[in-house]
């Protein structure tokens, strides 16, 4: 996780629409080749030798006629300053490196030692690649990522929608009391699949930039409140309802392979429901926060409290508006709309479930 956020971020520094990609794609139409150097940090610094200080504004032009002459260009963290240019980089020779160019070997070498942003622009195969710590990776041509791009929001669409209607089923069976083990695993199984989908096409409006702004609102049309939802199911049915034991899992989650994610076993024992196949057949009952937070301006304090007096879903439904009130935070017209609120609820679940 923390590392697809911080290549996410790399993607942004680099993407169309800013400075320095701008003057790296000038470079790259010239074929003149480049290095560069984001972060001016000691380590950086200690492995400079000879060139010549500048200390001035970025500007996409200037970055191209310093890229003219072979040594090293050196940026400050936040590609605001050209700080050093013509400087020869003298990383440790021993730090393992699989590029063949020295320009490219150079730029990894840095990386790993240094942990900055390095960037090298191949002269002889028009490619920009940037290093950062043992990341690689080598920009691509917009009509691709933007190919890619729609063909994963297509993609997104239809799992989507197959989650959609799991979710109903899922609600509808929650107000019948119904719901099995092997119901709420199927869920979580197509929330993670949804997320990993999602995170797929942040990378890619990440690298667009400027030119991913539509793709961006497909995306946030598409996913609307889904992080909320399945924090909500992961704490109706996890060992122990917290928010901070819901958020374990998502990470959990998000660790493992495509292959383990298909195993509905170690799902069930993820979420505390235990982990034999046998038990997939089991009822499970829901806490009820996914639910109460469908009623419209109940907060989540008055929802933890309803779980923490009443217990579980089935409870809140069997309960009497005298005991509704009594629960802090609902006085009578909270507790009529509540009422209301699960009555309408239930019709519009068994009305949307797929038989």
């Amino acid at each position: 996780m923390p590392e697809d956020a911080e290549f996410a971020k790399t993607l942004r520094t680099l993407a169309p629409g800013t400075p320095l990609r701008e003057g790296l794609e000038n470079v790259l139409r010239a074929r003149t080749g480049a290095l560069v150097v984001v972060g001016d940090s000691p380590q950086v610094m200690e492995l400079l030798d000879g060139g010549f200080r500048l200390d001035l504004d970025f500007l996409p032009a200037r970055l191209y006629e310093l890229a003219k002459m072979d040594g090293a260009i050196i940026l400050s963290h936040d590609a605001q300053r050209i700080l050093y240019a013509n400087v020869q980089l003298l990383p440790d020779s021993s730090i393992p490196s699989f590029e063949t160019g020295i320009r490219h070997r150079t730029a990894e070498r840095v990386a790993k030692q240094t942990g900055e942003l390095v960037v090298a622009i191949s002269q002889r195969r028009s490619v920009i690649t940037f290093y950062k710590g043992t990341t690689r990776y080598s920009l691509k041509d917009l009509g691709v990522i933007l190919t890619k791009a729609n063909q994963a929001v297509q993609t997104l669409e239809k799992y989507k929608a197959v989650l959609d209607q799991a979710l109903n089923n899922l609600t509808a069976l929650e107000f019948e009391d119904l719901v099995t083990v092997l119901d709420v695993v199927l869920v979580v199984q197509r929330m993670e699949t949804v997320r990993r989908i999602v995170q797929e096409i942040e990378r890619y409006i990440a690298e667009l930039g400027a030119e991913g702004r539509l793709v961006s609102m497909q995306l946030t049309e598409l996913t609307d409140d889904l992080e909320d939802e399945g924090l909500l199911v992961l704490r109706d049915y996890g060992s122990d309802g917290s928010e901070e034991r819901a958020r374990e899992m998502i990470e959990h989650l998000a660790a493992w392979s495509s292959e383990d994610l298909l195993d509905t076993a170690a799902l069930s024992r993820l979420m505390g429901l235990g982990g034999m196949v046998n038990v997939l057949d089991n009822s499970a009952i829901p806490r009820g926060y996914r639910i109460l937070a469908k009623i419209p301006r109940l907060p989540m304090p008055v929802i933890e409290n309803l779980v923490a007096i009443l217990g579980n879903l089935e409870h809140i439904l069997d309960a009497s508006i005298e005991e509704l009130d009594r629960v802090e935070g609902i006085g009578e017209v909270r507790a009529r709309a509540i009422r209301d609120g699960l009555k309408r609820l239930r019709e519009q679940a068994l009305l949307g479930r797929q038989i």
